[in-house]
């Protein structure tokens, strides 16, 4: 497929970004909307600016897929410096806190590892107080900018993996010493990579903060098969993958006859057999043409639909 926007699939399509650093996620929707030729472009879950890896977007009708896709694990390669915190737990944030004299003289791969097992699993975890949560009805970072101290409340997530590489002794940028660490982490929706570093570097008593956060995948989807933002900003061909396709990649799939189709289209319930088709709370429904015509729920032999699929697009503007 290309990008001319004639071309846009009638059920739209989704399409895998690796975002460059300094870019937006703001400014990928906008560029991606310019090349699809649809504003009906959204995204499965941010990156901050600094951060540089795989966004998953969705155009047309296919947006109705990004709900299912908003909460599938994660994959980040990243950079921890610890020695130092910032207010926003990363490189570009003000400078809170620098280690004590000597302090890092007692940070040993071995209590770094330690740290970071404590860290793994099932945990509760602050968000950074730079996020975009709102508090009050307020972001907290507009409230951070704005010189308040902001504490947000634990919520549980999962670091399904918190795997390090091997510790360097670095000298920071005011000619203190610090330690580099790479680190890949594995970990639920809602993970909060920089309130892992930060985490991590109060746990050792040195503070810690993000030099590099990249991600490489989104449930299955990797970010070597995803275009890169000079592509979009240059207007090249865009590599679109078909809704069913993505469905297929989530969901069982249920082959649909054109009668079927019809039926489900028109929010009938189909008959199953359950011999071939397991109970679920989502299957991939699809039709001739791989046509992808709804995301139904399976329960005994009955298939309702939770979300429909439209033949045609007529959302462009």
């Amino acid at each position: 497929m290309t990008n001319d926007p004639a071309r846009l699939p009638a059920q739209g399509a989704i399409l895998l970004v690796d975002k460059a650093e300094g870019w937006t996620s703001h400014d990928v929707v906008a560029k991606s909307r310019r090349a699809l030729g649809t504003r009906k472009v959204g995204h499965a879950g941010t990156l901050d600016p600094m951060a540089t890896g795989l966004l998953v977007l969705g155009a047309g009708p296919s947006t109705r897929l990004l709900t299912h896709l908003v909460g599938l694990d994660k994959t980040y390669l990243t950079t921890i410096r610890l020695g130092s915190a910032t207010v926003t737990d990363d490189r570009e944030g003000e400078r809170i806190s620098t280690a004590a004299a000597g302090a890092m003289d007692l940070v040993t791969r071995e209590r770094i590892v330690a740290a970071a097992a404590d860290l793994t699993g099932d945990i509760e975890q602050s968000p950074s107080a730079v996020s975009a949560i709102k508090v009050d009805g307020q972001r907290a970072y507009d409230r951070v900018r704005a010189g308040e101290t902001v504490e947000l409340k634990k919520r549980p997530v999962t670091v399904h993996a918190f795997e390090l590489g091997e510790p360097r002794q670095v000298l920071d940028d005011t000619g203190a010493p610090a330690i580099d660490i790479d680190a890949t982490v594995r970990c639920s929706t809602g993970t909060y990579i920089r309130a892992l570093a930060r985490d991590l570097g109060n746990a050792l008593g040195v503070g810690g903060h993000l030099t590099m956060l990249r991600r490489t995948r989104v449930g299955p989807f990797g970010v070597s098969s995803a275009v890169g933002t000079e592509v979009l900003a240059q207007g090249g061909a865009l590599p679109l993958l078909a809704p069913a396709a993505v469905a297929t990649e989530l969901f069982p799939r249920l082959e649909l006859s054109e009668e079927q189709a019809i039926d489900l289209s028109n929010g009938k319930k189909l008959d199953v057999d359950p011999s071939a088709m397991d109970d679920a709370a989502l299957v991939a429904a699809v039709g001739p043409g791989e046509r992808l015509v709804g995301l139904v729920r399976v329960k005994q032999g009955r298939a309702r639909a939770v979300t429909n699929f439209p033949a045609e697009s007529g959302e462009r503007s």
